[in-house]
């Protein structure tokens, strides 16, 4: 009996270590709090936690003071130590709305090759250079590479001399030697490779800042369609856009919002095109429908809404559950997995489709996050990136630009 009584004992404790080790991983180093509130996380209720020097307890009301707490498991099992900084409610205008996208990238990208003919056979000398899919090129030689036209009338320039190049890969800067070879049948030289050097596509607005007169969309970052690389960006701006239609999704096969360029005017200047989203200045910043942003801790499993645009330019409100939540995801654009549940967006729709990227999840009445990535063998089912990481880079962003202005 005593021996079974043992063992029992051991499982036990071997299990409650595992479940301790599984659990210290859900939970974040860093935790926010708006001043005065409780410290939570609504996605781990079993987790509560404790003020680690419960003399200063009082000072987690001041805004930006950071203590010392301790989660513990049951509230009896000590876990893991975390950071918790307190906040002050950021309030940020909700949209939802269509908008269209003009970027012009830091230089020209490789987006393919081709096979050149010459005297002696099929030649491609920007594969024997080292070029690959993906990459910048900033420089032919000395000369600046801003547009496609640049690179086209260099090479016409300097025809068979080898050219230094300075392009960029995985955001290192590289240099090779690139040398034209004439092609048999126009008697011009080539390069046997492809570039970009701008592109536009439609997306959703997911809030702006009022205070700051900024934007931040789509939730991602704007891609290459032949790369799949984001595009440096050297300009941009946006513009309203009116959605005229669009193609259902389908297990297997995403659909599209098809939307057109309202105007030619812009309405507000891209800052950055980066992982989390597209960001920057808006001419004239809309005040409607403010709300709270929610810390990542109170994004919790259950009923949500996303507002979103199916159809003209009027964001509407439609159910979703959401069904994951995830404080550690190494994904800025997979904190959380979302379901949608409305019958009447479904049958529209049939899920998420490309150009929702960005519109706004808000749960218990305060902006959690946006739409990032659809399920492509599960169409109802996608992605979502938390508004507060949205917000760090926007904040990020705006700083950066107020000391390069000086």
């Amino acid at each position: 009996m005593l021996k079974k009584t043992i063992k029992l004992f051991i499982y036990s404790a071997m299990l409650l270590t595992g479940f301790s080790i599984y659990v210290e991983g859900m939970i974040p180093s860093d935790l926010y709090v708006v001043s005065g509130g409780e410290v939570q996380i609504k996605s781990l209720p079993i987790v509560t936690f404790e003020n680690k020097n419960i003399s200063d307890s009082a000072q987690v009301a001041k805004s930006g003071q950071k203590l010392k707490y301790k989660a513990k498991l049951f509230g009896v099992f000590p876990v893991k130590d975390v950071n918790v900084t307190t906040t002050t409610n950021r309030k940020v205008s909700v949209a939802g709305t269509p908008f269209g996208i003009k970027m012009f990238s830091d230089g020209v990208m490789v987006v393919g090759f081709s096979e050149v003919l010459t005297q002696t056979g099929y030649q491609s000398p920007a594969k024997l250079a080292g070029l690959k899919m993906g990459d910048v090129i900033m420089k032919l030689d000395e000369f600046p590479t801003k547009t496609n036209e640049d690179v086209e009338k260099y090479i016409k320039k300097n025809a068979d001399k080898p050219i230094n190049v300075v392009f960029q890969r995985d955001g290192k800067t590289q240099k090779t030697v690139l040398v034209p070879v004439m092609d048999k049948s126009t008697r011009a030289y080539r390069t046997g490779m492809w570039v970009r050097d701008s592109s536009a596509g439609v997306g959703t607005m997911t809030f702006y800042d009022v205070q700051k007169g900024m934007f931040a969309g789509l939730g991602h970052g704007i891609k290459d369609t032949d790369t799949q690389k984001e595009i440096p960006l050297l300009s941009g701006e946006i513009v309203p856009v009116k959605i005229v239609g669009l193609t259902k999704s389908q297990n297997g096969q995403a659909g599209e919002l098809k939307g057109t360029f309202m105007t030619n005017f812009a309405t507000g200047k891209v800052l950055a095109n980066i992982s989390s989203g597209v960001y920057g200045r808006i001419f004239t910043v809309p005040k409607e429908n403010v709300m709270d942003i929610a810390s990542p801790q109170e994004v919790h499993t259950g009923p949500a809404q996303i507002i979103t645009t199916i159809n003209g330019t009027k964001p509407e409100k439609y159910n979703i559950m959401i069904e994951k939540v995830s404080l550690t995801s190494t994904n800025v654009n997979k904190n959380m997995v979302i379901h949608i549940t409305d019958e009447r967006l479904l049958s529209l729709t049939g899920g998420i489709v490309q150009g929702m990227s960005g519109s706004p999840i808000v749960q218990d009445g305060k902006l959690v996050g946006a739409v990032t990535h659809v399920f492509v063998n599960q169409v109802e089912r996608g992605y979502g990136i938390f508004a507060q990481n949205m917000v760090n880079t926007l904040d990020s962003i705006d700083n950066e630009n107020m000391q390069m202005a000086g």
